[in-house]
Parts: C-alpha cells; sequence; structure tokens
C-alpha cells in the first residue's frame, strides 16, 4: 500500500448505507485514482455525463483524469464511492467535488452519480458529505452550475440549502447557497 498524500484527511472515510440496504464506502479521492475516473466516466450514460460536463466527453481523457484526481484537500476536495463489485474489488460509483474560486469563503461543488446507482439516496448523501467537508475547512458558501432542465440537481440543491442567488444564462443555472443551520450540524 502506497503512503497517503499529505494532509489527506482520513476523518472523511466511512461506511454509509443506502435506503436499499446496500452498504457503500466514501472516502478522499487519491492520485492514484485517476485511471478509476476513466473507467467510471466510460460507465456514465450520454446523459449523466452530459448534465455534469455541459458536453458530449465519450472518453474522460488521461490529463483530465489526473487533474480531477489531484487535490490539495483544502482548497480542492474529492470524495468517491465504491462498491464492492463481483470478484473484482471495489468500484468507483460517485465522485463529488469542491474548487475553491478564490473568495475566501466560497467554493463551487459538482457530482455525479454512475447511472445504475441512482435513486438510492446516494446524491444526496454525497452532496452532504462534500458540504460538510468544506464548511470543516472554512467555506460557508457554495456555487453550483446546473444545467436548467437538470430539475432533480436543482431541487435537491433547494431542498436542503439556503439559495442567496440564482441566475440562468444559456440553459445553465447559476445557483450561490449556504447550508442551512440544521445540516450544517448534523452528524453523518
Amino acid at each position: 500500500m502506497t503512503a497517503l498524500p499529505e494532509g489527506y484527511p482520513i476523518e472523511l472515510e466511512r461506511k454509509i448505507p443506502l435506503r436499499d440496504g446496500r452498504v457503500v464506502s466514501i472516502r478522499p479521492i487519491l492520485p492514484d485514482d485517476a485511471p478509476r475516473l476513466q473507467e467510471f466516466h466510460g460507465r456514465l450514460s450520454r446523459d449523466t455525463a452530459y448534465q455534469r460536463f455541459f458536453s458530449i466527453v465519450k472518453r474522460l481523457p488521461p490529463d483530465w483524469a489526473r487533474v480531477l484526481a489531484s487535490v490539495d484537500y483544502r482548497c480542492r476536495l474529492a470524495l468517491i464511492v465504491e462498491a464492492e463489485a463481483a470478484g473484482s474489488g471495489p468500484e468507483l460509483i460517485a465522485v463529488g467535488r469542491y474548487d475553491a474560486l478564490g473568495e475566501s469563503d466560497t467554493v463551487e461543488v459538482a457530482f455525479v452519480v454512475q447511472d445504475s446507482w441512482q435513486n438510492r439516496g446516494l446524491g444526496t448523501i454525497l452532496f452532504e458529505e462534500i458540504l460538510r467537508a468544506a464548511v470543516a475547512r472554512s467555506y460557508r458558501r457554495f456555487r453550483a452550475y446546473v444545467l436548467s432542465d437538470n430539475g432533480r440537481m436543482i431541487d435537491l440543491i433547494t431542498r436542503f440549502t439556503r439559495i442567496e442567488s440564482r441566475t440562468t444564462e444559456h440553459s445553465v443555472t447559476e445557483l450561490v447557497f449556504t447550508l442551512l443551520p440544521e445540516r450544517a450540524t448534523a452528524k453523518p
């Protein structure tokens, strides 16, 4: 086993039960996960990949995967969710991330869940986990860019946060929000 990178937040590792009874693992991403990000992207439907990247990206290029897997765990953090796959070890099934925007207290957030794992509550869990991790690192405001027709994502954000601003331009909705106080202190 390779040594963990400096600053790796081991406290973010945990097992999480889903609504259907399955238990998955969540942990911070490692640079070695880059090839797994490419495999994960290859399992996303065309619609799911489009809703995450706002363009048709058939194959995640290796240099993109390396950039996405290389985080500092403070200003840039990504959490991955894994499930045991029959005979092949853990399979990456979801990724959530935040990136600092140059504003002292604001980060951009995004996440994607593999199609076969959607509708199990995983998106909600991952969204809350990445927001709590950001709050623990002194970020208080969040920004998300969502395709305007992605009602599920917009609904999730509006249900669990306080929206400060919402603007739509060229079919992309920008939401700026804060975590509701009761959610910021809730235990995972």
